[in-house]
C-alpha cells in the first residue's frame, strides 16, 4: 500500500473533503490518500505572494510531521505555485514530495508539444511563468489563458466554471495552437474529463496529475531506490537546524477506505 498526504497549505479545511473525494476516485487501488490543511486561522488561498510567506513555516512543520511521525510514502503541496517544494525536499528524508505545477508540466510535455495553462486571474501569471521556465518548459508554453475568476469562485457555480474552462480551452487550441490544456489551480478540480471529451486534447488536472506523479515517485523510490539525492542541492537539514521548524499537527481528512 502507498500512503500519500495531500497538503492544502491554507488556513481553511473547506476544500479538504471534496479534494479528498476527488483524489480517492482517481487513485490506484492500493493507494491511500489523506488530505490536510493548516491548523488555526490563516489565509484561505495563496493568490498573493505575500500570503505564501505566512504559511511557509506551518507547511514545513506539516512536512516534518508527515516524515517523522507518520512515515508517508509521498506528499503533495497542493498549490499550483509549488510553494516551498525545495525546502520540503530538504526535510523529507526518504519521502517523495511533489507539487501541482511540476507534475502537470512534466505530464503535459510528455503528451503534447505545446500546452496552454488556464489561470484564474492575470495576477497569477508571473509566478507561474517563473515555474514554467524553471522546470524547463518555456519552449512548450503556447499561452496563459485567464478565466477571470478567483480561487473562491471555481466551485461556487460548477456549471458556469466548466463553461469558462471549455471556452478558454477551445480558444487555446484554435488560436494558440495548444495541443494540451493545463488547469492552473487545484480548485479547478472536477472538470477535466468533461472538458477533455469536448475539446479533443488532453486536459491535465492539477489534483489528479500530482497524485499520479506522487504515486510514480513513491513506487520508483521503493522499487529502485530512486529517491531525492542528498549529494548536492538537496543536502538534508541537520536535526539541530530542523528544530527551528516546529512539528505541526494538521487538520486531517483521513481516507475512510479499509
Amino acid at each position: 500500500m502507498t500512503r500519500i498526504l495531500w497538503i492544502n497549505p491554507v488556513g481553511t479545511n473547506a476544500y479538504d473533503a471534496p479534494i479528498g473525494e476527488e483524489l480517492r476516485r482517481e487513485a490506484a487501488p492500493d493507494t491511500r490518500v489523506d488530505v490536510c490543511s493548516l491548523p488555526g486561522v490563516g489565509p484561505q488561498h495563496l493568490e498573493w505572494n505575500a500570503l505564501e510567506a505566512v504559511v511557509a513555516g506551518p507547511t514545513m512543520g506539516v512536512i516534518r510531521w508527515a516524515v517523522e511521525e507518520q512515515r508517508y510514502d509521498a506528499a503533495i503541496i497542493g498549490c499550483f505555485y509549488d510553494p516551498f517544494l525545495r525546502g520540503a525536499r530538504e526535510l523529507a528524508g526518504s519521502m517523495a514530495v511533489t507539487a501541482p505545477a511540476e507534475a502537470c508540466l512534466h505530464t503535459a510535455a510528455s503528451v503534447s508539444d505545446q500546452f496552454s495553462i488556464l489561470v484564474g486571474r492575470k495576477k497569477w501569471i508571473p509566478e507561474m511563468h517563473e515555474n514554467v521556465v524553471k522546470y524547463g518548459y518555456a519552449d512548450h508554453l503556447a499561452s496563459f489563458r485567464v478565466l477571470d475568476m478567483s480561487v473562491d469562485e471555481f466551485q461556487a457555480d460548477p456549471e458556469a466554471t466548466q463553461k469558462r474552462i471549455l471556452a478558454e480551452s477551445e480558444k487555446a487550441v484554435a488560436a494558440d495552437r495548444a495541443d494540451a490544456i493545463v488547469l492552473g489551480c487545484t480548485i479547478e478540480f472536477g472538470f477535466y474529463r468533461q472538458v477533455q471529451a469536448q475539446v479533443g486534447v488532453p486536459v491535465i488536472d492539477a489534483v489528479t496529475a500530482p497524485l499520479r506523479y506522487a504515486e510514480f515517485l513513491a513506487v520508483i523510490g521503493a522499487d529502485h531506490g530512486w529517491r531525492t539525492s542528498r549529494a548536492g542541492g538537496y543536502d538534508p537539514v541537520p536535526p539541530r537546524e530542523a528544530e527551528w521548524i516546529p512539528i505541526v499537527d494538521p487538520v486531517l481528512d483521513l481516507d475512510p477506505r479499509p
